[in-house]
């Protein structure tokens, strides 16, 4: 590559994932995108000059172009992912080169630095649509929410999407313990805890266990019982990320944790028994879950037993919130743990066939959305 002095990289660890092209002579410049590169757990290649070979400028994941040498690359071919890293985005004439190399972005440092830090990560990740993320709640105590959060995940990812279970409530008594996994090797929450800025995605899912073809992230046996609300904005990103489909277990009272959680869900489940005790409560947690999540659906539980007269229609009604179907009681349910089996494992079973066919309506649904509104991960 012209103008590359290969002393002058940093040796590879192998930990780093392949980087972007930096094409700069500035050497204060360097040193800033050298350190962005870092942070977003990348290690560039860099140019003093034009590259040498058309593969090199159209191989790179994103090249970033320091003002100093977009003058000398106009002839380099037009390709996605250049960013032109200037003095002043006042500038005419910087602008004028950029359309020259047709960069996608101009900008400054320290001005653009974490959005630079997130597009080189992007770009070394190879970010495709995000997650389909659902969050299951409980319209009260003891309503079964993580078993149908745990039941989701199962399903979909019986059917080979890529699938992670995300327990959000610390004092659920850990949703690994729910899925036969408590022995399994693997990070839990406390790990997390200290996450600032990005997480990863690809990190994320190695570090977690595997549990039934899907990855859990659960709390351990310790006393830690809180989630920093920048840890799970960071963690939720990066499940996101992703892809494929994520499901939360969250608790009923929305904290700030909560909060963020909530904010990167795209379907909220409030699962609610056919009782009038039960419907008075989930009135109060979904009025939380609403100031933070628009689309919460209800979900009706049947349980022998408790006879109301009230039809799951009635029940949406006075909760005055969407219908996404009725939960017959599953005879035998909490002994599939003791059996080795997770919940929604019997595919037959009335609460994997409800899985199913819910997952069936979400995917549907996402499919259809606006590729803008698919492709917007939060983060």
């Amino acid at each position: 590559m012209a103008g590359t002095n290969a002393s002058d990289q940093p040796a590879r660890s192998g930990d780093e994932r392949g980087g972007p092209l930096i094409i700069t002579e500035d050497e204060e410049l360097l040193d800033d995108l050298l350190r962005l590169s870092a942070a977003a757990g990348a290690l560039p290649e860099v140019a003093h000059g034009p590259p040498a070979r058309k593969e090199d400028w159209e191989a790179a994941p994103l090249v970033l172009v320091g003002g100093d040498c977009a003058a000398r690359l106009p002839g380099a071919g037009r390709r996605p992912g250049v960013v032109l890293i200037g003095p002043d985005t006042d500038d005419p004439a910087l602008w004028r080169l950029a359309v020259a190399i047709g960069a996608e972005r101009v900008l400054t440092l320290p001005d653009g630095e974490r959005w630079l830090v997130d597009r080189i990560a992007d770009a070394v990740e190879g970010v495709g649509p995000p997650a389909r993320t659902v969050g299951v709640i409980g319209g009260r105590g003891g309503a079964g929410a993580s078993t149908l959060a745990a039941a989701l995940a199962v399903t979909a990812a019986r059917t080979g999407r890529p699938t992670m279970l995300i327990d959000g409530d610390p004092l659920g008594g850990g949703l690994d313990v729910l899925l036969g996994g408590e022995k399994e090797k693997g990070l839990r929450w406390p790990a997390f805890c200290e996450s600032r800025g990005r997480v990863a995605a690809g990190a994320l899912e190695e570090s977690l266990p595997r549990l039934h073809s899907l990855r859990v992230l659960s709390w351990d046996r310790g006393t830690e019982i809180a989630i920093p609300p920048p840890a799970m904005r960071a963690v939720m990103a990066a499940a996101r990320r992703r892809g494929g489909v994520v499901v939360v277990d969250l608790p009923r009272r929305v904290d700030e944790a909560v909060a963020e959680a909530l904010a990167q869900v795209d379907v909220g489940l409030l699962l609610v028994p056919a009782e009038l005790r039960a419907i008075a409560a989930a009135r109060r947690v979904a009025a939380g879950v609403r100031t933070v999540l628009r689309d919460l659906r209800t979900v009706a539980r049947v349980s022998p037993g408790t006879p109301t007269g009230l039809e799951p229609d009635e029940i949406a009604r006075l909760l005055e919130l969407p219908l996404a179907g009725e939960l017959p009681w599953e005879t035998g349910l909490l002994d599939e743990p003791a059996r080795g089996g997770p919940p929604g494992a019997n595919a037959r079973g009335p609460l994997a066939r409800f899985c199913a066919a819910f997952w069936e309506r979400a995917l549907t649904e996402d499919a259809a959305a606006p590729a803008a509104a698919r492709d917007g991960v939060r983060s």
